[in-house]
């Protein structure tokens, strides 16, 4: 499908009815815009996978009418996935520049710093892709330079928040520019698609400036090794810690390599100029323990992070033991509850005091609570409402506040689901097949292999990780005799040191599906190994409730 001139077109890829992994288009006069190209992470039902992303097939078969990818700022679930598809896309790309340095970063790593078109947008900048006019608006959030996009076309114009708060005191930037969004509102807007995620929060969602007077106090409880581990791309979380550190007498190191990239964009950039420079964990290690804090990536309990490492005793440079304390200077994000709880149990089991949010005021949200999506809606007052960044529950509650607001119309829409916002009441007319790629190692050029996340190579490593696999392996002569006993290899159910007795059971099973066959049917290579698989799975499930994935391999002598 192809927009018309008179028509605006909304479709999310990923991201709508969801938190993360945000992909959105916006159609209009035969083109197509992209708004943020993301990723989200793995969990224990996709074994050996870290990184997930949209699937942008539907686009890509049109990646000659795709105008543009505009990035509204640079947190890895809006940006973390251009290196990974920009080949598939192969379009200019639009960023501010923390977020234009944070992206640059991603494309050497794999090589295509020189090849891909980053265009750096000034903050407040307004710029033409295509049929759209884009204005930046800045606002605050959890990394420098969030931006809400005013998307102007000759149909109407839509305000994309991006992801965002109302920080009266950011401390590393500006206040979010609420006269832009007044005159973008007094302008008219068709339609707001909005931030979700703590439409369930009331009142305010906090302000940076409270954790760092907190973060001040806090520290001077403790005379031992300290150490905090945030959002890396907090960078204004990261001058708190840096403050509070020297506010009571301690050097800060940076333990974590996303930490260091991090702080030299920032840098580049203007931010945390009056900072000392930070110590590496090597330097560190020799300083006495009230006198160092370490600033450790992690917070999410990612197994390979530095705040694992620690816990596990598998750190080179830092060690910390009985009396220290570990400080979660960030929040839970659903899903991760169980490595972090375990994280934070490995850290209790060492004799460490943990603190969290919990149980001090050292966190806020980046996201908007309640009477700040309400002021957004006083300022903008859109026709038209499509709550995006949640979850279902989250857009349901988001489409009662937005009409609550005075908001015409509301849809809750799920990715896929194309929306017309012009001509006429918004609806959906359409939808598009959707789906979700991982990152799975290194293709063979090199490159990023990207896998379907139903595709039957995961499909079956998720029915190994649960069920086992099993390998029959047959040795017959030409005529159909079997010439020796079935080899049977069960892993992750059987074997037959411990389970001989099931292990004999299974090669009987084997052995018995091969020799009551027909002649004719013994001699046909395929009939054989089918109707031996068939057994030895009939018996595996008979004996242990569950289908492993089912091997034969019948050898012909």
């Amino acid at each position: 499908m192809n927009p018309g001139k008179d028509q605006l077109i909304f479709l999310p890829l990923g991201g709508a009815g969801e938190i993360g992994m945000n992909m959105n288009l916006y159609g209009h006069d035969g083109k197509w815009l992209m708004v943020d190209v993301g990723v989200t992470f793995g969990d224990d039902t996709m074994p050996m996978i870290d990184v997930v992303m949209a699937d942008p097939a539907w686009i890509e078969e049109r990646r000659d009418k795709l105008a543009g990818i505009v990035i509204t700022h640079g947190h890895e679930d809006h940006v973390g996935a251009v290196h990974y598809l920009w080949q598939r896309l192969k379009c200019p790309v639009y960023a501010t520049p923390f977020a234009a340095a944070i992206l640059m970063g991603k494309l050497h790593e794999v090589g295509l710093q020189r090849q891909v078109p980053v265009h750096v947008i000034p903050l407040g900048g307004r710029f033409d892709v295509g049929p759209f006019n884009i204005e930046m608006v800045s606002l605050t959030h959890s990394i420098p330079e969030p931006n809400s996009l005013a998307i102007r076309t000759k149909a109407g114009t839509v305000l994309h928040t991006g992801d965002w708060k109302f920080d009266p005191d950011p401390l590393i930037s500006a206040p979010a520019d609420t006269e832009t969004l007044r005159r973008i509102g007094n302008e008219g807007v068709l339609a707001m698609v909005g931030d979700s995620t703590n439409v369930f929060t009331r009142g305010h969602s906090g302000s940076e400036a409270e954790v760092r007077a907190n973060l001040i106090g806090l520290l001077s409880r403790y005379d031992r090794r300290i150490a905090i581990s945030c959002f890396a791309t907090n960078v204004a979380r990261v001058e708190s810690v840096a403050l509070a550190a020297e506010a009571n007498g301690r050097s800060v190191a940076l333990v974590g390599r996303s930490l260091w990239r991090i702080e030299k964009a920032a840098r580049e950039l203007g931010y945390l100029k009056d900072i000392a420079p930070f110590l590496n964990d090597h330097d560190a290690a020799h300083l006495p323990a009230d006198k160092v804090l370490y600033l450790c990536t992690g917070s999410q309990g990612e197994p390979r992070a530095a705040l694992a490492r620690i816990a596990g005793n598998d750190h080179p440079n830092v060690k910390l033991s009985k009396g220290d304390v570990v400080i979660f200077s960030s929040r839970i994000i659903p899903g991760n509850e169980k490595p972090i709880f375990k994280l934070q149990n490995d850290l209790v089991r060492m004799g460490v005091e943990v603190v969290t949010d919990r149980d001090e005021p050292i966190h806020v949200s980046g996201h908007p609570a309640r009477d700040e999506m309400q002021a957004m809606y006083q300022y903008v007052r859109p026709r038209i409402a499509i709550p995006v960044h949640g979850e279902a529950r989250h857009v349901k509650e988001h489409c009662a506040l937005a009409t609550a607001c005075g908001v015409e119309q509301t849809l809750a829409i799920e990715n896929g689901a194309m929306v017309r916002l012009a001509p006429g009441p918004a609806e959906v007319i359409d939808h598009v097949p959707v789906g979700r790629l991982a990152v799975d190692g290194q293709a063979l050029e090199g490159g990023p292999r990207l896998v379907r996340l139903d595709s039957a190579v995961l499909r079956d490593r998720r029915r190994m990780v649960f069920n086992g696999s099993c390998v029959c392996t047959i040795v017959a002569d030409r005529k159909g005799k079997l010439l020796s006993e079935p080899q049977v290899t069960a892993l992750g159910l059987l074997d037959a040191e411990h389970f001989a007795e099931e292990h004999d059971a299974v090669v009987e099973a084997a052995r018995e599906a091969f020799d009551e066959l027909p002649l004719k049917a013994r001699q046909d290579d395929a009939v054989a190994a089918e109707a031996v698989r068939r057994a030895v799975r009939r018996e595996l499930k008979s004996m242990l409730n569950h289908k492993p994935i089912t091997t034969v391999h019948l050898v012909r002598v």
